[in-house]
């Protein structure tokens, strides 16, 4: 690579917008234990059936499922009505704090 091409990398690379903050994990773990604990546990990873295991999902997968039960593009009255309460910040927290936690694969027999 030419240091021509390579200046042009980095001051494309530089103009680029940054996140104002990152996902704070203590505050997500923080929400997680007063709203989401109760039905996916603390680590995402409910034993209960009914319940999906959200531990080690992707961040984006999380935070996009919260913000469409927030807007009722996805159906389910129960989270819509969690998630109705949450904060953009609030998402971005939860999101990233199950998506930092272990996944629990399980198969039925």
């Amino acid at each position: 690579m030419t240091m021509t091409r390579l200046t042009i990398l980095l001051a494309l690379a530089a103009s680029l917008p940054v996140a104002a903050s990152a996902a704070d994990l203590a505050a997500g773990a923080a929400k997680a234990k007063e709203v989401c604990m109760a039905c996916h546990g603390m680590d995402g990873n409910s034993p209960q059936p009914e319940n999906p295991r959200i531990g080690g999902q992707y961040a984006d997968f999380l935070a996009k499922a919260l913000r469409d039960y927030k807007s009722g593009a996805r159906k389910n009255p129960i989270m819509q009505g969690f998630a109705s309460a949450l904060s953009t910040k609030d998402i971005e927290n939860l999101a990233a704090y199950y998506a930092s936690q272990p996944g629990a694969l399980v198969t039925k027999r």
